[in-house]
């Protein structure tokens, strides 16, 4: 929590982790607004939302039941859960469908499958025989509704049964020799994370299922009502889609057209099933239920340059296209106009399926511009970066003796791309992951762990974010046709300390100052993961700290980026510069608070973020120039209780934005620990 002393109105209680006011003469702050740098992109609060594992099939689709296309088909005994530690292995764990009396009774048909390689057939006897599935979630008092594709060797009822501890509901549903899509409806007695799903018949002959789903009724399109409205209220300008490694080996042809029909899929990439449901057609309309611009992502790992232009036609073409024809027949005859196109995902990694050596992969990315750009000439590509800072730290190919990558070299991507596809793409990508309390060493290619102070861990993300802006320079050196400004750069991937609390809201917010020192290149950032924004459970979902202070800066900071000095500069790098170093520190020359200042569009509001990112209390004088402030303003801190707090569902929130009143001619403020707080100060 940030506090004036001066005028403020409101009486907000200190943090309990504050600790004694510094005794260290004031820092002081000079906004200067007669020195202007160009508008922030909205876009620079973007997400990135990968379809790996379950990332958006359990937070996002609402489906309730996994496998419902029985991929695994039928166990005896469910396997258990792997531990959480391992956590790819978690994130591609599904519940499997196990069976009801003698496993023997259970086949699967090769033959006539309904959707994927086989169904699953269940022989009849004078008991229940069938399949059921455990640790399925509900709501209490929520309407779920559901479907089924069966068929029977005979005129064959079924009972569909939902079982909650002692309670029991059965639907029965006749099936027929044919394939019949049949619908049912279940209301929730018990909230539960423990209900299981049962489809059982007695009799002779045999029956078989294709395809089972449940829903809750309130499910919009086919997602969570709850998470949907949650991602709306966050306003996402930009969300960048499906991947991520994920993509490289996707085929975006699976995942369209009936639903029931599509089939599954093991991805190699997250070693994890896919379903498909929720495919390219929902993930476009979901851009357009949160009101968010999407960003595809296209197969240029195992794919090909006429599968990209076929996903450009299907997406934009008009309707009496090949393509576009298509869509309209899955019920979309409109074209979805999507302008952004990322063509490839790390391809300069040796981790990526399909990954190919740079020369080989220019030609590749040449031939995917151009089929795709013949499909729709106004779309905007964006290409693999792979700049020296990001080849250097990780994401290059190591050579002994060798680990930082020189602007140029051949292990340079993004030069080559520069080189090769001119005018083959509108922005490069880039992406960063620094660790925690490690650094890179440039002698050894190797990370070593380091302590690090609070201000030194926050300011992890904004140094990477600096080390790409050097890289840029040196690139504008070499290409001076960088220097016009037309050719972008989209961060979109990024992220710092998965944990979610109000120490890591710290580090977003200096690396936000860190982006809007550069919005002459750095056009967009997407967050790694979106679904980051919100804390989810199957049942319940609540927007997270991080999600908080995307919100904070989203919603109240302005547009054009300010002069910001001071007389306290950024003390000397500790470390050489280059990989994850800059030449310079990042932050402002008020260390140890960060203070980055813009006017919102009309010009009449001066905003001013400050980041505390220290455990002591802070003084700041603030002056202007340029700039008089009327007595009225107003400003909004994210308050959290302690530097481990976070948002749970079923809790109350312990990280929440909170609005007060200032006396807005005001010069000294006093900053409280761990607190990051935007001021208003209206023009006179």
């Amino acid at each position: 929590m940030l506090l004036g002393t001066a005028g403020l109105a409101g009486a907000l209680s200190v943090p309990p982790y504050a600790a004694a006011a510094s005794t260290s003469a004031p820092l002081k702050g000079v906004i200067d607004t007669n020195q202007k740098f160009p508008p922030i992109n909205p876009y620079i609060y973007g997400g990135f939302l990968e379809h790996g594992a379950n990332i958006i099939n359990h937070t996002m689709w609402a489906e309730v039941l996994h496998d419902r296309k029985f991929y695994y088909g039928i166990l005896q005994v469910e396997e258990p859960k792997p531990d959480p530690a391992n956590f790819r292995a978690a994130m591609a764990y599904i519940h499997k469908w196990t069976a009801i009396g003698s496993p023997s009774d259970i086949s699967l048909d090769e033959t006539n499958a309904y959707v994927g390689k086989h169904s699953p057939v269940v022989k009849l006897s004078s008991t229940p025989t069938g399949i059921a599935q455990s640790h399925v979630a509900l709501t209490s008092g929520k309407a779920y509704t559901g479907r089924i594709v069966v068929s029977a060797e005979q005129d064959t009822e079924i009972s569909i049964s939902l079982v909650e501890g002692k309670n029991k509901q059965t639907v029965k549903v006749r099936a027929s020799k044919e394939w019949n899509t049949l619908p049912f409806k279940f209301t929730a007695k018990t909230n539960t994370t423990e209900a299981r799903f049962e489809i059982t018949a007695t009799g002779s002959g045999s029956f078989r299922v294709g395809v089972v789903s449940l829903m809750p009724a309130d499910n919009i399109k086919g997602f969570r009502a709850d998470t949907i409205a949650l991602m709306k209220e966050m306003d996402c300008k930009i969300l960048r889609m499906p991947g991520g490694n994920f993509i490289s080996a996707y085929d975006w042809k699976d995942t369209i057209g009936d639903p029931d029909k599509r089939p599954p899929v093991f991805d190699p990439v997250w070693k994890a099933l896919q379903p498909n449901d929720a495919g390219l057609d929902e993930l476009l309309l979901m851009c357009e239920l949160i009101n968010c611009e999407p960003y595809w992502c296209v197969n240029t790992g195992y794919g090909e340059p006429r599968s990209g232009a076929e996903i450009v036609e299907y997406v934009n073409g008009a309707a009496d296209t090949f393509w576009g024809a298509k869509r309209a027949a899955n019920g979309r005859k409109e074209p979805y106009k999507v302008k952004y196109w990322n063509i490839g995902n790390e391809m300069y990694g040796h981790w990526q399926f399909g990954h190919m050596s740079r020369e080989q992969y220019v030609i590749k990315h040449n031939l995917f511009a151009d089929a795709m750009r013949k499909a729709d000439p106004s779309i905007y590509i964006i290409a693999p970066g792979g700049f020296v800072d990001e080849m250097t730290t990780g994401q290059g190919i190591f050579i002994e003796g060798q680990p930082e990558v020189k602007v140029g070299s051949e292990r340079d991507w993004a030069y080559g791309m520069f080189k090769n596809s001119k005018g083959k793409f509108d922005a490069l990508a880039t992406h960063a992951y620094p660790p925690e309390n490690k650094r890179f060493d440039l002698k050894t290619g190797k990370l070593f762990d380091v302590k690090q102070s609070l201000t030194e861990w926050a300011r992890q993300p904004a140094q990477r974010v600096a080390t790409m802006a050097d890289a840029w320079e040196e690139y504008k050196k070499a290409f001076p046709e960088l220097n016009d400004g037309k050719v972008k750069v989209f961060f979109d991937e990024w992220a710092f300390s998965f944990r979610d609390s109000m120490k890591g809201t710290l580090a977003v917010a200096i690396a936000f100052h860190e982006f809007f020192k550069h919005t002459d290149f750095i056009d967009m950032a997407g967050y790694t993961m979106a679904t980051a924004w919100l804390n989810v459970t199957p049942t319940g979902s609540t927007i997270s700290a991080k999600g908080r202070v995307f919100q904070l800066y989203n919603q109240h900071f302005g547009s054009i980026p300010v002069g910001v000095s001071g007389n306290s500069p950024q003390p000397a790098p500790q470390y050489p510069a280059g990989g994850d170093q800059p030449k310079v520190n990042t932050g402002s020359a008020t260390y140890p608070l960060d203070v980055m200042a813009a006017l919102t569009k009309d010009g009449k509001t001066l905003t001013v973020a400050v980041v505390n990112p220290t455990e002591t209390t802070q003084s700041l004088d603030l002056f202007f120039e340029g700039f008089s402030a009327s007595a009225q303003g107003k400003a909004w801190s994210l308050i959290g209780k302690n530097l481990e707090a976070t948002n749970v569902v079923g809790k109350k929130p312990d990280v929440v934005i909170q609005e007060s009143s200032f006396d807005a001619r005001s010069t000294r403020f006093q900053l409280a620990p761990a607190a990051i707080k935007i001021f208003h100060f209206p023009k006179a």
